[in-house]
This record gives structure tokens, sequence and C-alpha cells, in this order.
């Protein structure tokens, strides 16, 4: 299988993102930071969530879902990363490797289908509002959230079935932070291109499934925002919008940068600072995006508080 003068590789090197020993020290502390605002900020979301009754709409079940796809997307990247800074050599088994990338592949995509479940929601509330309890009910919402994981994991595993199905012989140095798909790809033994093509074709109906409901919802949405007479009506059904709105152009635009963008024009250093963007920063942004510019997250986390010091 492996030819006679090849060895199977049982381990990965991951390169990281920079040899300096200085610079490597100080991308410790920044991301260290990083994560921990990440862990702090996604689960200080779903504990408000959960304990302010005001919160307990479908709209905030789904960001509540959204902020533990953003911790397990960041959790399964970062802290192998936070460990190659300051390691000499990061190894990783083959079975460990292939394990955090269908990690960060099943996070990734459970991204997707849920902005794209939470705009279907902004939908609802706006053009069907006096529907919108029977239309979005418990069991709806939790239909719409399975299909979103079954759906996330399908796809992680026809990319992780292709890597399996590849043998892995000579070159185990990665260039990567992680086991990303394609840094992997060149270093297995394969012919055909079906290991290209079946993933490709998986994760473009994921991104244009997603992405037409949410532009569909959104055209919907202006439509009936623009019939709405008083600028004050149209301004509180917009501002329900610009925190999804926000956190949906920063996840897709990276994504469209890094996967849809030629792999000639730009370079493995700006593939890695791309990743880092939406596996790292991004899980962080978001739950800042969406308690800042949300008043009834505001709202909820005052009375938190307030009940704090009056019980204190």
């Amino acid at each position: 299988m492996f030819g006679n003068n090849c060895t199977a590789v049982t381990e990965f090197i991951l390169l990281g993102l920079t040899d300096d020993p200085t610079l490597r020290v100080i991308l410790f502390v920044i991301f260290l930071c990083v994560y921990a605002v990440t862990l702090v900020a996604n689960l200080s979301i779903i504990t408000l969530i959960r304990k302010s009754s005001q919160l307990h709409t479908p709209m905030y079940l789904f960001l509540s879902d959204l902020t533990f796809v953003d911790t397990g997307f960041s959790s399964s990247v970062t802290p192998l990363m936070l460990i190659n800074f300051l390691a000499d050599k990061t190894s990783i088994p083959l079975g460990g490797c292939v394990a955090q990338f269908y990690f960060a592949a099943t996070f990734g995509s459970a991204e997707c289908f849920l902005l794209a479940v939470m705009a279907y929601d902004r939908y609802m509330a706006i053009c069907n509002p006096l529907l919108y309890s029977t239309n979005m009910s418990t069991a709806v919402c939790t239909l719409l959230l399975i299909t979103s994981y079954v759906s996330s994991c399908i796809n992680a595993c026809v990319f992780t079935g292709c890597l399996l199905n590849r043998s892995f012989c000579g070159p185990n140095k990665i260039n990567h932070f992680f086991c990303d798909y394609s840094p992997l790809l060149k270093l297995s033994n394969y012919q055909e291109d079906l290991a290209e093509i079946l993933p490709a074709l998986s994760g473009g109906s994921v991104l244009i499934i997603t992405v037409l409901i949410i532009i569909i919802s959104y055209v919907y949405i202006l439509f009936s925002v623009l019939k709405i007479s008083s600028t004050e009506g149209r301004s509180k059904a917009f501002s329900t919008c610009t925190s999804h709105l926000t956190a949906v152009s920063l996840f897709y635009g990276t994504l469209t940068f890094i996967y849809m963008m030629p792999k000639s024009s730009y370079s493995t250093d700006e593939n890695k600072v791309v990743s880092l963007f939406y596996t790292v920063k991004i899980p962080m942004l978001n739950p800042l995006i969406y308690s800042l510019r949300n008043n009834e997250v505001k709202g909820a986390l005052r009375k938190v508080i307030s009940r704090k010091h009056f019980f204190s």
C-alpha cells in the first residue's frame, strides 16, 4: 500500500504561525487572552440566557446554541495552537489530527446552519409576527437545531472520510497551526480527484444553502420593513437584525476569502491569518457583538447584576 521504500506516517508536526521565539511568546500571551475572553464571554451568554426568563425565546435559544458552537470551534483549535507557541516541536498523532479536523469542520458547519436558522427566525418574527409563536414553536425550533447539527456532522464526515481513505507516506510537517483539510490533503498520496470533488460539493452545498436562506430571509425582511410607515418602527425592526447581520458578514466574509479565492492568489501565510480570524477571533467577537448591540441582552445583564447586588 505504501510502497517498498516508504513508511506510513503515524504522526504530524505542526509548524504553527512563526519560528521566532520572541514573537511566539508574545502571540501566546495574546491568544491566551483571546481564548480566555472567548470562554468567559460565550459561557456568560449561555448562562444569562438560561437564567433570564425574558430571554426564553427562539431568537435567544438559537443564540445560546451559536455561543456553544463558537466555544467548541475555538476549543478545537486554540489549545493546540497555544502549546505550539511554547513547545519546540508540536506533534500530533494521525488519529488526533483527523479528530481535530472533524470537530473543527463540525462546529464550523454548524455555525453556517445556525446563522441561517437565525435569519429565518428574524424573517418569521418581522414578516409573520401574528403567527410567530406557532411557526417557531418549541418543536419547530428543536427540529431546526437537530437538522443543523446532523447536517454539520454529515458534512464533516464527508471531509473526514476522504482523509481516512488516503494514505500518508513521506513528509509529515503541516504548515499550519491546526490540522486543516488542504494541508493534510497535500501530504497524502492520492491519484484521483475524488478527495477534492466530494468535499467541494459537500462544503459548497452547505455554503450555498445557508447563504440563500440568509439572503432570501433578509430580502423579505427588507420589503416588510419598508412597508412600515413610522421611522421608529423601521428602526426597531432593523435593530433586531443588526447583530446577526454583523456576525454573518464577519463569518461568511472570511469563508468566502479563504475558500472561494483562487489558491494561487494568496500565500500560505495569508491562509493562516484568515483561518486564525474565523477559528479564533470570530468566536470571541460574536458574544461581544450580541451583548453590546442588543438592548434585551444588556437589560437582562443589568437585572442579573442588580439582583446580585441586592442579595449581597
